[in-house]
């Protein structure tokens, strides 16, 4: 089985001291070399692990458990990717667009720790909002399970299941996701691993078995060469019958459109390459001081950006949905 995963590993193949100093719990170790690729730092791990480190101490030295882990790691990230040190953070923090993962755990909405969090730091990452002083659940608006369950199944499909539903209450975001992608594909848990990960061989065959008693058998035949969009025409069989699909390449380059870089201090950029999710103002909306301006979508990380004075939104330059690299412009800024 380890044949089949091995791309997946994290390269830590051997026991080593150094967890004693950073810290890493195991199974965050390997989830954070994916993240680190997303987003264009897979040569910094040694960074990543000092930052990590760094991190757990600005957050007060915590247990370090899912999910309290992955948000020691995405301020990790977040240092590393921004090329700030410990002290570079507790300098210009006041100004720092922080992971939300880090603001939604100082806000309480994990818990608290024994002692509560570093009381600087905290207010640092809040930026005026207050904390919670009890039980995050207690600030849980009321699930009304029949009515909810229906909207859901409108949403979505009467096929959804009560355990869709709860999926969709914990992450509404995966879930919707995973729901589009099974709308396109299908069941891809049917492919045997070997296929979905790797793909098939030219001329060579497999049996997928897609329900009690009904098997299909596909045979990959050839690919075209890409055309200037990088798109490739697929030839295969389906039980016997040749039929071809179109599928874009994504490991071909093809011409990017490159965005302008934000220059000046009222143009407001992308501070970590991904997806531009969801912008929250309009052109001429006038904003204040630490009101949410757009959402960055990194792996597993989300950034919102603030307003980081009073002042109007002169123009929005991208959408929502476009890929952004760091520093991209996201919008103009007039104070």
């Amino acid at each position: 089985m380890r044949e089949y995963y091995y791309p997946f590993e994290s390269d830590l193949k051997s026991n080593t001291a150094e967890v004693y100093k950073h810290e890493i719990p195991g199974g965050q170790y390997s989830n954070l070399k994916p993240q680190a690729y997303s987003l264009g730092l897979e040569e910094r791990m040694t960074d990543i692990k000092q930052a990590y480190e760094d991190a757990n101490n600005l957050l007060g030295d915590i247990v370090k458990v899912t999910p309290s882990s992955k948000v020691v790691g995405d301020l990790a990230m977040f240092m590393v990717n921004s090329n700030l040190t410990k002290q570079d953070v507790i300098e210009q923090g006041a100004i720092l667009a922080f992971p939300d993962s880090v603001k939604g755990m100082l806000k309480g909405e994990l818990g608290q720790p024994e002692g509560g969090w570093p009381e600087d730091f905290q207010k640092m990452v809040l930026k005026g909002e207050e904390p919670f002083s009890d039980l995050p659940n207690a600030h849980l608006k009321p699930v009304d399970f029949d009515e909810e369950f229906e909207a859901f199944q409108n949403k979505f499909s009467y096929s959804c299941t009560l355990a869709d539903f709860l999926s969709y209450k914990f992450y509404p975001k995966v879930f919707e996701d995973y729901f589009k992608a099974t709308e396109k594909y299908g069941d891809m848990s049917t492919i045997p691993s070997t296929t979905f990960f790797y793909g098939l061989k030219p001329n060579q065959e497999v049996i997928i078995t897609i329900s009690e008693g009904k098997t299909i058998i596909v045979k990959f035949l050839y690919k075209s060469e890409p055309d200037l969009q990088g798109v490739r025409t697929i030839y295969f069989k389906l039980n016997g019958q040749t039929k071809a699909i179109e599928i874009k390449d994504n490991s071909v380059k093809t011409e990017l459109n490159h965005n302008k870089k934000a220059a000046t201090d009222n143009e407001i950029g992308a501070p970590l390459p991904g997806l531009l999710g969801k912008i929250w103002v309009k052109e001429g909306e006038e904003v204040k001081e630490n009101q949410p301006l757009f959402t960055i979508e990194a792996m597993k990380m989300e950034n919102t950006v603030l307003a980081h004075c009073f002042g109007v939104v002169n123009k929005i330059v991208l959408k929502e949905g476009n890929l952004v690299e760091k520093g991209d412009l996201i919008l103009e800024y007039k104070v």
